[in-house]
């Protein structure tokens, strides 16, 4: 890889400085950072001296550097659209960090945009590449816990935060801060194919005027369920997944996976139901005795926590394979505006729902 591509920054703040750059430090054989641009001097005057790249402090100033092939966009939720917007129709390639946009409106003119203009746009939903939820899918394709049913996916603590993600003016809330990331792996997990079935937004602690307690329910076509929650508001801490099969369960807590599934060399005899009378006690003859000649396997596996391994560098080598015509990127367009899809069904007809901002 001799051919890095030129990245203009926008934005360079926890997501811009304090993930995207840091990120691809040890990739300069595939990305250079050639501009930079922050509304705040000292911003840029920090990127000028790690990278030895143009500044600016105008989103239109940054567009138009002809040296420029993608612009990464990593400003306040709010901005997206028409920031990604302004360097489309400069001619230039956009990377979006989530969410890819705050409506389904402005997701697909977004997207509608860069077709007709022939540009690239691509949604960085990162934790697509979490070692434990990728090992998870793993078990759920190799059939180790039988049919999966019922997946859990949680994200919460308790914060009573109080920035701007709290404030529906600059396009905060639970929804488009972790929403797009536990979206996008409860879709993949029922291979993008769910319905909501039901969900529920609550503003428990925070700050500000937006949710920060979430629960959805979807339910895939083989009526697969999974149950997602994200939350600021409770104080002790759920498994971050957990998945039960017809032949077993897991649980995960951080790096530390728990499963409990059947001996797959075993193998087990037809469940015959007795119409009888079943003795005076539970567990003898006629109740559920079979339970008693049931074979167990019992093993924790660690998954390298995300943010401390190749986890991060997938994405960005899928970015410029992509780019490079080596390999298509591994987040799919229409799996993005399934993400934005959600998020905009889940809060219609709530106190959190809001209309475009920048498409009447």
């Amino acid at each position: 890889m001799a051919n890095p591509i030129k990245l203009g920054m926008v934005g360079i703040g926890r997501a811009g400085w304090g993930m995207h750059c840091t990120e691809i430090e040890d990739k300069k054989d595939m990305f250079e950072i050639v501009a930079a641009c922050d509304i705040l001097p000292e911003r840029c005057e920090k990127m000028k001296e790690r990278y030895n790249c143009r500044t600016y402090h105008d989103i239109h100033d940054l567009v138009k550097d002809p040296d420029v092939e993608i612009v990464d966009i990593a400003t306040r939720s709010c901005d997206h659209y028409m920031h990604a917007k302004l360097a489309l129709e400069a001619g230039k390639d956009v990377l979006l960090e989530k969410p890819f946009c705050e409506t389904y409106a402005e997701a697909c003119a977004l997207c509608e945009l860069a077709e007709s203009l022939g540009r690239k746009i691509y949604a960085r939903h990162n934790r697509r590449f979490e070692a434990a939820f990728n090992t998870i899918r793993e078990i759920q394709q190799s059939k180790l816990l039988g049919d999966i049913y019922e997946i859990h996916i949680t994200r919460n603590s308790y914060q009573r935060r109080d920035d701007w993600q709290t404030l529906s003016e600059f396009g905060g809330g639970q929804l488009l801060n972790w929403g797009p990331h536990i979206i996008d792996q409860s879709l993949q997990f029922l291979d993008e194919k769910a319905q909501v079935i039901a969900s529920d937004l609550k503003h428990v602690t925070a700050g500000g005027d937006c949710e920060d307690h979430l629960s959805i329910l979807f339910k895939g076509e083989n009526g697969t369920v999974v149950s997602m929650q994200i939350s600021g508001g409770i104080a002790v801490k759920c498994p971050d997944y957990e998945a039960f099969g017809t032949k077993g369960s897991l649980r995960v807590y951080g790096n530390t996976m728990q499963l409990k599934y059947l001996d797959p060399n075993i193998k087990l005899d037809p469940v015959v139901s007795d119409p009888g009378t079943p003795g005076q006690t539970f567990g003898s003859t006629g109740t559920f005795a079979n339970a008693k000649t049931l074979t167990w396997l019992e093993e924790e596996r660690e998954c390298k926590y995300y943010g401390d391994n190749e986890d991060l560098s997938i994405i960005w080598k899928s970015l410029y394979e992509d780019y490079r015509d080596i390999a298509p990127y591994a987040i799919k367009q229409e799996e993005a505006l399934n993400v934005i899809k959600v998020i905009d069904m889940v809060k219609k007809g709530t106190k959190f729902e809001r209309p475009s901002r920048w498409l009447k």
